[in-house]
């Protein structure tokens, strides 16, 4: 297992039903974390590189309806 951590910024603060299907990317397998920063407007996502690339993290996010724009990966 590989872990990594991914930190998107989004554009405008996610509502309930955002929140509600982000819970469903939490069970999605090699998902391990997801947190998000309102201040900050991010939200960093760690899981496993050997599951997952980090096109497939952000694309969950979209799905779930998060208006994500750039990211940055960190190691882990």
């Amino acid at each position: 297992m590989t872990y990594l951590e991914a930190t998107f910024r989004y554009t405008s603060s996610p509502g309930e039903g955002q929140m509600r299907a982000v819970d469903s990317v939490r069970e999605v397998y090699g998902i391990l974390r997801i947190l998000f920063n309102e201040k900050e407007r991010t939200v960093r996502v760690q899981y496993d590189a050997s599951r997952l690339k980090a096109d497939a993290v952000a694309k969950l996010l979209r799905q779930a309806g998060i208006d994500i724009q750039e990211s940055t990966l960190v190691g882990g």
